[in-house]
């Protein structure tokens, strides 16, 4: 039975203050909607801490989701991390990323992110203006005298060689691969997938000690109406190889998820593909992971202190 579970990726939004124009209205009529920390079904599943992930490239959602974070209604959903947006190639993304710390909730930031899965280039982070202002963005100290933000890489397969170059070249920042670098997955009855090249970008990108990732965003990847474990098992046995589980953390990608799974089926679906792990390796996916990686430890006490 597990006792701590932490969400290390789901999402919140409104539509009316951030827009989600990737959404559409016709195929993912399922998200087609808002979703605030009331609507978060985390709690009701057992889940003990949750870290919400930027949606919309904007500041202000950046300001709105820390503030979120460290409201009562942040609190009972256990929202305990976030994950913001920073504009990389804003000279200024150092003192913007200080003053998000210093503003509300700022002590629930954990870590920063951009659409890098919308760049046509694969090498995109290779260069030298967003290896900056990722140090930049990451390297912002708080008040407080935390550690530097993680760096959640949201990419498509593609762009997995460049990830890997991008953490050899900046072993001091700790990166996080969101929902396994985006692998095609199976029906059932497509043995070549996930492709060979994903394997091999996920396994250089694994040899990079600054790494970790997470198991989310898999039911997506598949067919949304005819998907089954099995067409998800290679994905997480290659990731469970290549990293081990002591680098790896559960993350629902709710809700988003909802286009192919309702979020206690995820769960359960990620419990049967775990099954063989010993009780250390199930905690450390299942929230130690997380907990470390995130600081969600320093970021309690910090919301706490400021409540």
């Amino acid at each position: 039975m597990l006792y701590d579970v932490v969400d290390a990726h789901h999402h919140l939004w409104v539509r009316s203050r951030a827009p989600q124009d990737w959404i559409d209205p016709v195929t993912m009529a399922a998200i087609d909607a808002d979703f605030t920390p009331a609507d978060l079904p985390a709690a009701a599943h057992g889940v003990t801490a949750t870290v919400v992930v930027q949606s919309a490239s904007l500041w202000s959602e950046s300001r709105e989701l820390l503030a979120v974070a460290a409201s009562d209604a942040g609190r009972a959903a256990r929202i305990g991390g976030v994950v913001a947006w920073a504009d990389l190639l804003d000279p200024g993304v150092r003192d913007r990323v200080a003053a998000l710390r210093a503003g509300p909730g700022g002590g629930t930031l954990t870590g920063i992110r951009t659409q890098v899965q919308t760049e046509a280039d694969p090498g995109y982070l290779d260069r030298a203006d967003v290896r900056r202002g990722i140090v930049a963005a990451c390297g912002a100290a708080d008040a407080d005298g935390g550690d530097g933000l993680v760096f959640d890489l949201v990419v498509r397969a593609d762009q997995l060689a460049a990830c890997a170059r991008l953490a050899a070249a900046l072993p001091e920042v700790s990166f996080v691969l969101d929902h396994l670098g985006k692998p095609r997955l199976g029906t059932g009855t497509s043995g070549d997938l996930p492709s060979a090249a994903w394997k091999q970008g996920l396994a250089d990108l694994a040899a990079r000690p600054n790494v970790t990732a997470k198991l989310s965003g898999l039911v997506t990847e598949a067919r949304w109406d005819d998907w089954r474990a099995d067409d998800l098992r290679p994905a997480v046995d290659h990731a469970l190889e290549v990293f081990g589980p002591e680098r790896l953390m559960f993350g629902s990608d709710w809700p988003v998820c909802l286009l192919a799974s309702d979020y206690g089926g995820w769960m359960a679906t990620l419990g049967d593909l775990l099954r063989g792990l010993s009780p250390d390796e199930s905690a450390a996916v299942w929230a130690g992971t997380a907990r470390r990686v995130y600081q969600l430890e320093r970021t309690h006490e910090l919301k706490e202190s400021h409540a």
